[in-house]
This record gives structure tokens, C-alpha cells and sequence, in this order.
């Protein structure tokens, strides 16, 4: 940042100011305007405006008449330019009230203060950026230059006359492509590269020979896979330099095109791990001997490690570790003990308090044998546990002393325990939070890395028995669950073992319902450890315990577990924060819940072994009904006037509601995973159909594209079930859903298979639901395939379908598809006719994300109609709700429409900073579709004269259809049109 120039600081003298009148302000970084308050002044003609702005920019110094004359007509001033100047100036003094412009020495000045005008502030915000960076605080100096460019309002002392206005108006769009320059250059480093490509692109358009920009531009491409675009960027700055300038590259973009070619590691994102502190031996100690194969908690080590170490000279620190059996507090705690021990040359005190086991260690029995190592005498030793604690904190005043007090019960075990003096240090482990511990610096340990864990399981196996066998031994560690415990057993097991395999230990573990008893080694058992802490449940948390093991989710919100428990949400939430203390369950996030997963496991065999069949049965199809209920309410939110709610199935168990559209949103895609997961583990007996429902109710997390690999496997797993069952009705819902995830993702053949399937089983079934979903489906699925008059069949018969189920929604989507068809056949009348009549019904119906999509699909009927101004207008409006809606695909899509319209209105720079937004958003739609988006790019590149970049555009994008065997498809052919006609300019 400190090469970026200074614009001079515009100190402004202070002018005194009535707090009951209205505060001036002034804007240069853009038309030069003034306000008092929020009431805009008029500043008349463009001549006495330039007078403002050129006594503003001078600082609040004086300008003597010359100056001014000067820097309003230079040297073709007017024969009258003094009394014009005057008059000027007494009409901004009448606009601006008393002491603002005043006269003195032959001229004029300002007087306000610096915050009143916005290159001021535009400076400050940058002095504090240059601060926060040089503090090492990169997101609050990427933050403070943003707020400094969001003043700009186009260009700056927009059409003013003058030299000095032209002057200005040079400097000022200088300062702000460098503050530009600068805050991309902060967004690479903080891994924004994706998102800095398409602004990149627009500006490398505006600004062609800015070689900053270029370079830039090519670094972000580069960190975003994007090699061979990188190294086009290069050609085309070289190509284009040497025509316009008769010059070479400079040597920092030369250079980074040889690190590009390289594949230079330098050009990733540095990351730096923290030094773990070196432990030094002092006697005497306690402290049993740390692990010789401790590995990993680097952080963990740090942050502890500074708490106990700086206890010198303040209040004594206690630190506080909590997890779930076997976990590796212990390990880690010692480690961290023997690390720090240097700064307690007084000695280290170690105790097993025994709190998971039915008789506890006695703390006045821990202090006795505390009394006797620190050097007091048995018989000075008194009885009472209250003077022991005393003599103890007595004994230790003025000493440097480490306390590990290891598997605490409680905080009322310790707090007898803990020295009473600075300079000493506590460290607890527990399976308890001890949240009632006062002063305590409280840490949670979770599970291992993958990258830990694979660590620990070679150091205890062998690199060389590992080497070979990389991905089985990262499966045992998933299977472990990552931890510590699990992972040391499976790696001892095998170490003992040498005809075994890697891959053998795997297959092993792969059996959940065996894989805790492969957990146990000598006296080492996971199973074991977790009965330690089942075993001290009270009835309601023991039930609570083994019935939310049974939901195959990842985490599980205090609704969700009250519907599984069948408890109150208060008093569901009592209970699983009592189970969070315990450490047998994980608090996610606030109003969130998880088990580790071996603890799941352990939870589910409790149920099975203490729960009626029926019971378990009962728990989750009220979790089902939950999600069903809930999710059905969000979808008739976001599809007013759609029926899908009247052709589901009958449910028990009520589900939430929600205050507003954002909320509900909030809801579903927080819950996706669960959700989806759900209805996987429910495609069985009673509940196979309302597992179906689900899906069809959720279907915006398959069109949103970030969810929609976890959708289709949910899907599958449902269809299959249903086919095997014999349950057409559930099979035909299946499918629909599968079909219409296989056309997001472009898998077109997969998605007419699907329909097809579908559409057998709603006809045979009689459910109007599919029949009209897959009319509707195999008409976009056609349309794909170009087999457009197929596609007007289907679309049609959609329509008619829909209208005969009374489901305005259904119909409205459907005219909007059949408008896309009637694009496909070339009569863009009827699709800007039919696409109007869908944004009409959605409009009337209160809808919003469904109304997107028919301003989308009318949008690309009036591009290709010849009125791409038009288009904007639908697509542009289309673009903010699909991101309200959390609609990235469609978002995407969006950009790609709007870059296409750009296009069609002779846009090229435009178009290509919203196709490079497009391909932003990574992943969503499948291949094929970035295929699309990579050949609407290619194009606008070429419209903005970087060919080469171009080229490797589209031929990635012919690639890509290559993938799908469609190279003679007419996008492939496009492509490939367009690649012959960049390759022979």
C-alpha cells in the first residue's frame, strides 16, 4: 500500500457552526454538488460550480482572482472574467450562508471543516487503510479503501469547465484506479481471486494498457485454475503493447508469466503453522511423561501454553479443557504441561482426579499428597479439608507452580485444588464445561484433522506401511471419526499385526455395527469410555441420549429435537445442554446439536438394546413430520398459488412457521443437509411417501445448485427404495425430483430416462402432481436435447394439466418454458407474449422467486427479439431475487443472460465482467453449462481485443462438449465457429 501515491490532504480550517442549523456538504468525486443537511443546494451554472470545486480542492487556502480566472478559462478568458468571477462568487455565498466563501487578500476561500467534504474523507479513510495494513489487520484496510471508492459517483468534477478542472478530473481517476489496484491486490491475498476475475476483466477492458491491471488479472485467474487463461493474458498484453506502443511487457509481468509456465508454488497463498514452545526438564515434577508421537493441536498448544506462561505477575491462571472421552485431553494436557514447565521453576503438581469413575478422588486426600511433595511435614499436616486448602495456598504464595488437575468431576472437586497466588497456573481437564468455574479460561477440544490424524496413525504404524496405502489409512481415520482415542487403537492394532494390511483395518471398520468392538486394544476400548460417561445419566438424558443418536443428520436444531424427544423446546433444550456439559453431545452453534460420530454409534446400539422397537420407530417419524411440515410451509412462501401442500401426504407431528420469506429461507437451507438426510434414512415402510414429499417440497435446494449433489443422493436412495417396495405413487414423486436434478446439472439423457419412469408411474397411479411436473420437466429436457417440437408437445400438454389441477403456480411455469420453446422455433412474438403472461400470474399471485424466473425467461425472449435494453430491465431485476433467494444457479444463469444482452446491445466489456460473475459462482449447473457460460465469455472477449484468452476459452468450452459426446450439438458448433473466426483475426 505504501506505493501508492498521496492525494494531497485536504485540510479544510474549521468554521464555526450553529448546532441547530444543518451541516454542509460537498461531493467532487462525481458532479460537484452540495447539500445543507439532507436539502441539495443549487449551484448554478457549470462556471460558478468549477469555482466551487477549485476553491474546495485548494485545502481552505486562499486563491487570489488571477488563480481563479486561470483555472476557469486558462488563457482564453472572457474580457469581463473579473466581474463574472464576482458574481459567481456572490451567488455561492448568498446559496451557502454567512462565513462559508469569504473574501481576503484579492481572493476567496472555504471555510468548512475536512469532514464536509468527501475527498477528505476519501484521504482519511485511506490514511487509516495504510494503518490497519501495516498492523498486520488486512480485512479492516481492504474494508476502510472500499469505503473510500464507494464515494466516487462516477467521474470525478463531472462536466466542469477548465484546465484546472481537466487537471483534477486526470488526478482524481488516477487515485482511484490505484486505490482499485490496491484493494484487489488485498482481495487475492485474503483468496478472493475468484471474485476479483470479473471486476479484473471489466477494467483490464476499460484501462487496455495498464500493465498493474494485467498482472493482476493474470494472478487471478491463475489461483482459480484458470492457467491457460493466465498465460493468454500475457500474449495479449504483449501483442497489444507492441502494436500501440512498440514496447515489451515490464519486467514484473514478465516475470510473472515465467512463474505461471513454472507453476511457481510461491504463487499460492502462503499459510503459516505456529511454533509449538520448546519444553525444558525442572525438577520436581509430577507430570506423568508426554507421548512420544504427539501430534497435531498446534493451536491448541499455542493458546494454552501463552495462558499458563504469562500467570507471572497477575491473578493465577486456570485453563479449563473439555471433550468427550478420548478426545485427547489428557495427551494434550500434559504436552502443554511439559511445554510450559520451564516458567515454573517451583515445580509441576499432577493429580488423576478419577471423575468419571462412581468414587471421585477426595480433594482433601489430593491435598494431603499436594502438601507432602510441596515439602510440609506429615504431622504439620492438618485434618480439614478447609485448612488444607488454606496451609496449601500459604505454601504456595511467592512460588512459580504448574497444578495439572487431569479428569476433573466437577468445578466443586477443583476449586479446593487451585493456588490462591499470581505466578502459579491451573490446567483441568474434564468432560465437563465448567462454565461455574469463575476466572477460568474455558477451551473445548474437538476431534482431530485429517491431516493430524493420518499423521498420528503413520507415526504409530510406520511411513513406509502407509506409503502405499494412503487413502485406506485416511478411511480408518474417518471411520475413527478423528479421534485421538480411535485413531491410536486401529493404528496399535495394526502395528501389532504385521500380515494385516492398511486396507484390511479399513474394510474392518467400514461395519458400523461392528466398529466399535474392532475398537479396543489391550486395555484401550472406545466403547469403554463412552459407557463411563452413559452410565452417569439420569433417566431423561439417558432417553434423550440413545433417541437422537438414532437420526442419521449431521447436527440437529433444538425444534428438530423436540419433535424427535417429544418434549417442549424448553424443556428439550434443558436437557441437551445438560448432555453438552457432559461432553456426550457437542453444542454446534447456539440452538445446534452433534454427536461425534463414534458417540452416535454408541448412542444408537443404547437405543436398540433400551428402547422399544416402536419407540424408536415413533421418534423419527415425528423428526420426518417435522421437516415435512416445515418444509412444505417454506415452499407454498416461495409458490403462492402452487398445490403441491394439498397432494401430500397426511402428517402427525406439527412443524414451525415463520414471521416473514427470509426467515423461511433462513430455515431451509440451514437445515438442508438434515433435511435431505432425513429423508434418506426415511425411504422405508410407512414413511417411504412422506420421504418422497420431502424431497418434492424442498426441490429449491436442487435448483439453488449449491445443494444439489446432496439432493440427488437423497433422491436415488428414495427411488430405489420406492421401486424395490413396489410403491409406484412414491416412485413416481422420486424420480420427478431426480429428473429435474439431472437437467440442472445438464445430465439431459439421465433426465428423460427419470421423466420417462416417472411419468409411467404417475399415469398408473393417477397422480396429477407428476403428471403435470413431468410434462413440464421433459418440455425443458427436450428443449436441451433440441427436439424442440417435442418440447412444444410436452409443454403444451403441461399447461393444460396444470390448469385442469387449479395450480396457477404450475401454470405460470409452465407458459414460461413453453415461451422458451416457441424461442427454440424462432417466433419471438409468442415467447415475449407467453413469458408477459407468466410474470402477469406470478405478479398477481404475490410471488417472488418464481417471478424471477419468468422476468428471466422474458428477459431472454427480448434479447433475442432484437430489444436487449428491454431484456436488462427483466434480467437485471431477476438477478437481486434470485440472490435474495439464495438461488445461486439461477444467479449464475442470470449474469450469463445479462452478459448475453450486453452483447446483443454492443457491450463486450459489460458482458464480460457479468459472464466472469457467472463463472464465479463455480460448480453450479454441471459442466454444461460452463460450457455456455465459458462461450458467451470467449465472445465478449473478443469484442474487447484480447483474442487470445478467448481462444483458450472456447476451447475449453469445446472440451467440455467433447465430455458430454456432443461435439455436434450446436453449442459445440458455435464454439467452434467462434474459435475458427478468433484463431484466423
Amino acid at each position: 500500500m505504501s506505493g501508492v501515491p498521496r492525494v494531497p490532504e485536504q485540510r479544510l480550517p474549521a468554521a464555526g457552526h450553529d448546532p441547530a442549523q444543518p451541516v454542509l456538504r460537498f461531493s467532487v468525486l462525481g458532479p460537484v454538488r452540495a447539500w445543507r443537511g439532507d436539502e441539495a443546494l443549487p449551484m448554478g451554472s457549470p462556471q460558478q460550480r468549477a469555482l466551487l470545486a477549485a476553491l474546495l480542492m485548494r485545502e481552505g487556502r486562499t486563491a487570489t482572482a488571477p488563480e481563479l480566472i486561470d483555472a476557469l478559462w486558462g488563457t482564453e478568458s472572457p474580457s469581463q472574467a473579473l466581474a463574472a468571477l464576482r458574481t459567481y462568487a456572490s451567488r455561492l455565498r448568498k446559496i451557502l450562508g454567512p462565513g462559508v466563501l469569504v473574501s481576503e487578500a484579492g481572493g476567496y476561500a472555504i471555510r468548512v471543516t475536512a469532514e464536509a467534504l468527501d475527498l477528505a474523507r476519501a484521504e482519511e479513510l485511506w490514511t487509516r487503510a495504510e494503518k490497519s495494513r501495516d498492523a498486520g489487520d488486512l480485512t479492516a484496510a481492504r474494508d476502510l479503501v472500499g469505503e473510500a471508492l464507494a464515494l466516487w459517483e462516477g467521474e470525478p468534477l463531472a462536466n466542469l469547465p477548465g484546465p484546472y478542472a481537466e487537471n483534477q478530473r486526470v488526478r482524481l481517476a488516477e487515485w482511484q484506479l490505484q486505490l482499485l489496484e490496491c484493494r484487489l491486490d488485498m482481495d487475492l491475498e485474503q483468496g478472493r481471486h475468484a471474485e476479483a476475475v470479473s471486476e479484473l476483466t471489466a477494467l483490464t477492458a476499460a484501462h487496455p494498457l495498464r500493465e498493474r491491471l494485467r498482472e493482476l488479472l493474470m494472478l487471478a485467474l491463475y489461483r482459480s485454475g484458470r492457467q491457460a487463461e493466465a498465460l493468454a493474458v500475457f500474449a495479449d498484453t504483449r501483442r497489444m503493447l507492441a502494436e500501440e506502443l512498440g514496447v515489451d511487457p515490464r519486467a514484473g509481468l514478465q516475470e510473472l508469466q515465467q512463474r505461471i509456465l513454472r507453476a511457481d508454488p510461491g504463487l499460492a497463498e502462503p499459510s503459516a503453522a505456529p511454533e509449538e514452545p520448546a519444553a525444558a526438564p525442572v525438577r520436581p515434577a509430577q507430570l506423568p511423561a508426554t507421548v512420544p508421537d504427539f501430534t497435531g493441536r498446534a493451536s491448541f498448544v499455542s493458546e494454552l501454553t501463552d495462558v499458563l506462561i504469562t500467570a507471572e505477575g497477575r491473578v493465577m491462571a486456570v485453563s479449563a479443557l473439555a471433550g468427550i472421552g478420548g478426545v485427547g485431553k489428557t495427551t494434550l494436557a500434559v504436552h502443554v504441561a511439559h511445554a510450559a514447565r520451564s516458567s515454573f521453576p517451583d515445580g509441576q503438581l499432577y493429580v488423576d482426579l478419577q471423575g468419571t469413575s462412581p468414587r471421585a478422588a477426595d480433594p482433601e486426600v489430593v491435598l494431603g499428597a499436594f502438601l507432602r511433595a510441596l515439602g510440609v511435614a506429615d504431622a504439620s499436616i492438618p485434618d480439614s479439608l478447609q485448612e488444607r486448602a488454606a496451609l496449601y495456598r500459604s505454601v504456595l504464595d511467592g512460588r512459580r507452580v504448574l497444578v495439572l488437575l487431569d479428569n476433573a468431576h466437577d468445578a466443586a472437586q477443583v476449586r479446593p485444588l487451585l493456588p490462591g497466588t499470581e505466578g502459579c497456573a491451573t490446567l483441568v481437564t474434564s468432560r465437563v464445561r465448567m462454565v461455574d468455574l469463575a476466572g477460568a479460561h474455558l477451551v473445548d477440544l474437538d476431534v482431530m484433522s485429517p491431516k493430524e490424524a493420518l499423521q498420528l496413525f503413520t507415526k504409530i504404524v510406520g511411513a513406509e506401511r502407509v506409503a502405499s496405502e494412503r487413502k485406506a489409512a485416511l478411511d480408518v481415520a474417518a471411520a475413527c471419526g478423528f479421534l485421538p482415542l480411535a485413531i491410536r487403537i486401529a493404528a496399535s492394532r495394526l502395528a501389532a499385526r504385521r500380515t494385516w494390511t492398511v486396507t484390511l483395518l479399513a474394510a474392518k471398520l467400514a461395519d458400523e455395527r461392528r466398529r466399535l468392538d474392532e475398537l479396543q486394544a489391550g486395555d484401550l476400548a472406545v466403547k469403554a469410555t463412552f459407557e463411563l460417561g452413559y452410565g452417569q445419566l439420569d433417566p431423561a438424558q439417558a432417553r434423550a441420549f440413545r433417541l437422537l443418536g438414532l437420526a442419521d443428520v449431521p447436527d440437529i436444531s433444538l425444534a428438530a429435537a423436540a419433535a424427535v424427544l417429544d418434549l417442549p423446546v424448553s424443556r428439550a433444550e434443558d436437557v441437551l445442554e445438560s448432555l453438552v456439559d457432559t461432553s456426550l453431545l457437542e453444542s454446534a452453534a447456539p440452538g445446534r446439536y452433534r454427536f461425534h460420530d463414534l458417540v452416535r454409534l454408541y448412542a444408537r446400539s443404547c437405543a436398540e438394546r433400551d428402547e422399544q422397537s416402536a419407540e424408536r420407530n415413533a421418534a423419527l417419524c415425528r423428526l420426518l413430520d417435522f421437516y415435512l411440515v416445515t418444509a412444505a410451509g417454506v415452499y407454498a412462501i416461495e409458490r403462492p398459488g402452487d398445490r403441491l401442500v394439498d397432494h401430500m401426504e397426511r402428517t402427525e407431528y406439527p412443524g414451525l412457521t415463520f414471521p416473514s420469506r427470509a426467515a423461511a429461507l433462513d430455515w431451509l437451507f440451514a437445515e438442508s443437509d438434515c433435511l435431505l438426510a432425513c429423508a434418506q434414512q426415511c425411504a422405508t415402510g410407512p414413511t417411504l411417501r412422506r420421504a418422497a414429499d420431502l424431497l418434492m417440497a424442498s426441490n429449491d435446494l436442487a435448483e439453488s445448485g449449491a445443494n444439489h449433489r446432496r439432493y440427488e443422493v437423497a433422491a436415488v436412495a428414495v427411488s430405489e427404495a420406492a421401486h424395490l417396495a413396489g410403491d409406484a405413487w412414491a416412485e413416481g414423486r422420486a424420480r420427478t425430483c431426480l429428473a429435474l436434478v439431472f437437467t440442472l446439472t445438464g445430465r439431459f439423457q439421465k433426465a428423460e430416462d427419470e421423466a420417462q419412469i416417472a411419468l409411467k408411474a404417475g399415469t398408473a397411479t393417477g397422480d396429477a402432481l407428476v403428471i403435470a411436473r413431468v410434462s413440464n420437466q421433459s418440455g425443458i429436457i427436450a428443449l436441451h436435447m433440441h427436439h424442440n417440437e417435442i418440447a412444444l408437445a410436452h409443454l403444451r400438454n403441461a399447461v393444460e394439466v396444470f390448469r385442469a389441477d387449479l395450480n396457477r403456480s404450475g401454470e405460470a411455469s409452465a407458459l414460461s418454458n413453453l415461451s422458451r420453446a416457441h424461442l427454440s422455433l424462432d417466433d419471438t412474438e409468442a415467447a415475449v407474449e407467453l413469458s408477459s403472461q407468466s410474470v402477469q400470474i406470478y405478479a398477481s399471485l404475490g410471488a417472488t422467486f418464481r417471478l424471477a424466473n419468468a422476468k428471466y425467461a422474458l428477459g431472454i425472449a427480448l434479447t433475442q427479439a432484437g430489444r436487449p435494453d428491454e431484456a436488462l430491465v427483466q434480467l437485471v431485476d431477476s438477478l437481486g431475487t434470485f440472490r435474495e433467494s439464495r438461488q445461486r444457479l439461477w444467479e449464475g444463469m442470470a449474469h450469463s443472460r445479462i452478459a448475453e444482452a450486453h452483447l446483443a446491445a454492443e457491450r463486450p466489456a459489460r458482458a464480460a465482467e457479468h459472464a466472469e460473475q457467472a463463472l464465479a459462482l463455480r460448480g453450479l449447473g454441471g459442466q454444461w453449462r460452463r460450457g455456455m457460460m465459458l462461450t458467451v465469455l470467449g465472445k465478449a472477449l473478443m469484442g474487447i481485443s484480447q483474442s487470445l484468452r478467448a481462444e483458450a476459452c472456447l476451447r475449453e468450452a469445446l472440451s467440455i462438449y467433447s465430455s458430454y459426446d456432443k461435439l455436434g450439438s450446436p453449442e459445440a458448433s458455435e464454439a467452434r465457429s467462434l474459435l475458427s473466426a478468433v484463431s484466423a483475426s
